[in-house]
């Protein structure tokens, strides 16, 4: 029985996690949960899968939790400090899902404790590369990709040597802006970028997705995750979302993973590793029903958000952490409809071309970084109203 602890349980990858966790109760156990502000669904996980602590980042929300959950035997945590605690076990496998820069002190705190890592929360190696695959290595943990497109090619390169590799391939959608006119993009509300032609997401991340940034945050999680310079990650669009990324060998050959487009696929390897179980999602793929794969190289006029994300990864240091922060108030305040969708990238980039990058920095950087990256983007929000 391998126990669990799911951070970020009640967003979209958390409640699938739950799901593959459901249809294997003789394999898995839930023994913390963890989550931001969602007191009813955490509620309702606890009495269902009844982990024995459980923590929200929001501490008004853990104080309702606790007054909710006294009839049960079950330890209630909060802030931060609650969520890293939640992250240290004891649990045989932390499963990040927390979106943002959330994630990062969490998954940190797993790793320091031993802990093996399903990570989703692809904005810890984003902003931390370098130091978190340090702490990993120090205490012998693992980090087991969850995402699919580098679970597609987790899975690809088992028991192949790094110098075999040619280059790495990550498939995008498109998102639903594909083939929408250029001069429609700046009418685009969030309504509508929010319709996903593929996969059901959270709402930050289908944004992201509409300006493929998310695709960019990937390049730069693949670079650590495998090791390749960032000369060797390419990104191809695939509207059907079956191939879920390739490697291309030194010898020619493409290896790559297909399926349908369910996030319940790679959640389950991840939990599963280093076995594969029977799987429980409906209906399988049926390549003749699919009837043809389509690939195309992305637009990077339309998609500005893809070539700021591979700007941020060369430079390295604090710079993909700047990224990743100024993408998150862009998109907070689209959301929220304080600014246009083609303002995203513009925000992102300004932010980008006014910060000094540090080199190598620790945690106290990063998290430097991001504040000061957050400011700033907040600053050129207000200019829109």
């Amino acid at each position: 029985m391998k126990r669990i602890a799911v951070l970020g349980s009640t967003g979209s990858i958390g409640r699938q996690t739950l799901e593959v966790v459901a249809a294997h109760p003789e394999r898995l156990q839930v023994v913390a949960l963890a989550a931001r502000r969602n007191v009813r669904l955490l509620e309702e996980q606890v009495r269902t899968f009844r982990p024995s602590r459980v923590a929200l980042q929001d501490k008004a929300a853990a104080a309702e939790l606790r007054t909710r959950l006294s009839d049960l035997e079950v330890q209630v945590l909060a802030g931060e400090e609650g969520l890293e605690e939640v992250a240290r076990g004891p649990a045989d496998q932390v499963v990040s899902a927390l979106v943002g820069a959330a994630g990062l002190a969490p998954t940190l705190a797993a790793l320091r404790a031993g802990i093996s890592v399903a990570l989703a929360n692809k904005e810890s190696l984003v902003m931390a590369g370098g130091l978190i695959k340090r702490e990993a290595e120090r205490s012998g943990a693992g980090i087991i990709p969850v995402d699919s497109e580098h679970s597609a090619i987790w899975q690809s390169l088992r028991g192949e040597p790094r110098e075999h590799v040619r280059k790495l391939i990550l498939t995008a959608s498109g998102g639903p802006f594909l083939r929408t006119p250029p001069e429609a993009m700046a009418r685009v509300r969030p309504q509508e970028a929010l319709r996903h032609p593929r996969w059901e997401m959270g709402a930050k991340i289908t944004v992201d997705s509409a300006t493929l940034m998310n695709k960019g945050l990937e390049v730069i999680e693949a670079h650590w995750l495998f090791d390749q310079p960032f000369e060797r990650i390419e990104v191809l669009i695939h509207p059907e979302s079956i191939v879920h990324s390739l490697v291309e060998m030194i010898d020619g050959s493409v290896l790559a993973q297909l399926g349908r487009p369910d996030m319940r696929l790679p959640i389950q390897y991840a939990l599963s590793y280093p076995e594969r179980w029977e799987g429980r999602v409906q209906p399988r793929l049926d390549l003749a029903a699919v009837g043809a794969l389509h690939f195309e190289v992305p637009d990077a006029e339309r998609f500005p958000c893809l070539r700021l994300a591979y700007q941020a990864g060369r430079l390295g240091g604090t710079a993909p952490a700047v990224l990743n922060a100024a993408n998150e108030v862009a998109v907070h305040a689209f959301l929220e409809e304080r600014i246009p969708f083609l303002a995203i990238p513009r925000v992102v980039e300004h932010c980008l071309e006014r910060h000094e990058v540090e080199a190598a920095p620790e945690l106290e950087g990063i998290l430097g970084a991001d504040e000061w990256a957050r400011r700033e983007a907040r600053r050129m929000v207000e200019r829109w109203r």
